[in-house]
Formats: structure tokens, C-alpha cells, sequence
């Protein structure tokens, strides 16, 4: 299989179950504190590698004990760090994630994801320019995901823009990604268009379409996935499970898709693909410790007849 490299965050999630969202200034009684490695950037590697992709993961974590943690994560899930850089004087990226009824609230500290820059994509500006596909969020740098969608467009390497944090985002840039995987939400703050049902997200797909984008994939939680085959806009649902926790949903949904694609399944199998993955992930909690494996997406149907 082709290389896959993933350019982004790495964050220590710090996560607690709450029963209710606290008022501002109230303090409520949470439930199963637990630490887990995550970032969107992580999580992508990590989904990659467990679905059986050759993955690269660049980005930068602080020279402190979850720095350590998180290297030695992905290290265990066979995924090369050489490009992981260790900084000094700085924190690593914390990720405060309050669960409730299954659905998440997030507050990032960035950290050391900030301290990436274009240095360090130059130093690996020939492999990008030997791999399948790079893959890229927002929670680096602007110019940083600009640069590297930059290199890998001249250079004809696959380009998948999982846009979360949202922000706006250029047709300068839009132009240039073939695999683009917001969210509803994301993807509302991008093009302008309130995504309140399918038919709004079909024309979020045909409005992003225009802008060059060769694949959008938009995934809306237990409401399924709409996305283009060709000129085609299509939506599928998920299999209804109990859902735990949604986080790393989204990026396990997006390491899916880029295994799925460089091991050369069409765009729809590829949406199915992933759709699997991301069902299985939101039945367990935590991020990477959430994402499954290769083997248990052939488990598929076993699983979820246990659930």
C-alpha cells in the first residue's frame, strides 16, 4: 500500500462524563475521568494504521510526560514518528472534553501543535511527493495546511481536508483538495449553507462540487453520510447502535476513507467503509482507544448483533 502521511495535531484528551452541560460558574459532579491520547491529527494516523495503512505522522508535541505518552501511542500502533518533533520549553496540545449523553464539548489548549511550521514540511517534501495521499486538519497552523496542500497538489498527491476547527476557507484552497470530510456543523460555516436536513447538505455537496473539490464527504452523525459519486449526490444511513461517545468519530470516519481509497475501492465502498468504522468507534469511549481495527470491521455484523 501506498504511504499515507497525516499532518496535524496531537493532543492529550482529558476527558469526563458529565450528566448535564454546567451553567456558567456552576460546578456539577462528573463521573469516569480518564486521559487519553487524541488530536484530529493522532486520531486520523491511528484510524489509518489500525485499518492497515502505512502511515507518517508529522506534527509536534512538548517535552513534558504527555508528549512521551503520545509518541509512544503511536509508536505502538505502528506508525512512524520520525517526523514527530519534540519541543522544548512548551506544553503538549490538551484537548478538556466533557461527554454528555454521548455527545461531546471540547476546549483545545494548542500547545506545541502551533510550533509546526514550514520548515518542517520542507524536510519531507520528497515524500510527500512519493505517497498516495497526505492528510490535513485545523488545528495547525493556517500556513502550514496551506504549504502542504500546496506541495501535494503540484505534485499530484491526493489531498484529504478533514476542515475541523471550521474556519473559512479560500477557493484558492478548496480548489486544490480532492477528498474534503466536514461535519454538518463545519460544513455550514464553511459555505454559508444551514445544514437543518439531507436536502441542505445535498446542495452543501453541489456547492462545494463547484468550487473544484473532486469528492465531498459529509458526514452527519446518526443521520448518515451525503456525498458525491461522480455527479451523483448520494446519502446513506448508519446502523443504529447505543452510542457512548462521538469523539474521534469524525476522524476515525476520515482514516477510513484514505485506507479505503489507496487501496483503490471506488468512493462508495469506500463511504461504507468508513461508515463501519465510525460506528463501531462511538460504541466505546475515549478517542484512539475508541477506533477499531481492521479485524473487527470484518467482525462488523458479529458486533454489532452483541451490542
Amino acid at each position: 500500500m501506498n504511504e499515507i502521511i497525516v499532518v496535524g495535531s496531537l493532543n492529550m484528551d482529558l476527558v469526563i462524563n458529565t450528566p448535564r452541560v454546567p451553567k456558567l460558574g456552576e460546578t456539577i459532579i462528573g463521573s469516569n475521568f480518564i486521559t487519553v491520547p487524541g488530536g484530529k491529527g493522532a486520531n486520523q494516523a491511528v484510524s489509518a494504521a489500525k485499518l492497515g495503512g502505512n502511515v507518517l505522522m508529522v506534527g509536534c508535541v512538548g517535552n513534558d510526560m504527555f508528549g512521551q505518552t503520545l509518541r509512544e501511542n503511536l509508536k505502538s500502533c505502528n506508525i512512524n514518528i520520525q517526523n514527530t518533533r519534540v519541543i522544548q520549553n512548551v506544553s503538549t496540545g490538551v484537548a478538556v472534553i466533557t461527554v454528555c449523553g454521548g455527545d461531546n464539548s471540547i476546549i483545545l489548549g494548542s500547545g506545541a501543535n502551533f510550533k509546526i511550521d514550514c520548515s518542517m514540511i520542507d524536510e519531507i517534501r520528497e515524500v510527500i511527493m512519493e505517497s498516495y495521499m497526505v492528510m490535513i486538519q485545523l488545528e495547525i497552523p493556517q500556513k502550514v495546511v496551506e504549504y502542504v496542500i500546496d506541495i501535494a497538489h503540484k505534485n499530484k498527491v491526493k489531498v484529504l481536508l478533514n476542515p475541523a476547527p471550521a474556519r473559512q476557507l479560500s477557493d484558492e484552497l478548496l480548489c486544490k483538495v480532492d477528498i474534503f470530510t466536514p461535519n454538518e456543523s463545519e460544513c455550514e460555516i464553511i459555505t454559508g449553507i444551514p445544514i437543518k436536513s439531507i436536502e441542505d447538505a445535498r446542495s452543501a455537496v453541489n456547492y462545494l462540487q463547484k468550487k473544484g473539490i473532486q469528492n465531498v464527504i459529509i458526514t452527519m452523525g446518526k443521520n448518515g453520510v451525503v456525498y458525491n459519486s461522480g455527479e451523483a449526490v448520494i446519502h446513506k444511513m448508519v446502523t443504529k447502535v447505543r452510542v457512548v461517545d462521538t469523539t474521534a468519530a469524525g476522524d476515525s470516519f476520515s482514516g477510513a476513507i484514505a485506507v479505503a481509497l489507496s487501496e483503490g475501492k471506488t468512493i462508495d465502498e469506500a463511504v461504507n467503509f468508513g461508515n463501519k468504522v465510525g460506528t463501531l468507534t462511538v460504541m466505546k469511549m475515549g478517542a484512539q482507544i475508541s477506533i477499531p481495527t481492521r479485524q473487527e470491521i470484518e467482525n462488523f455484523d458479529k458486533i454489532i448483533s452483541q451490542q
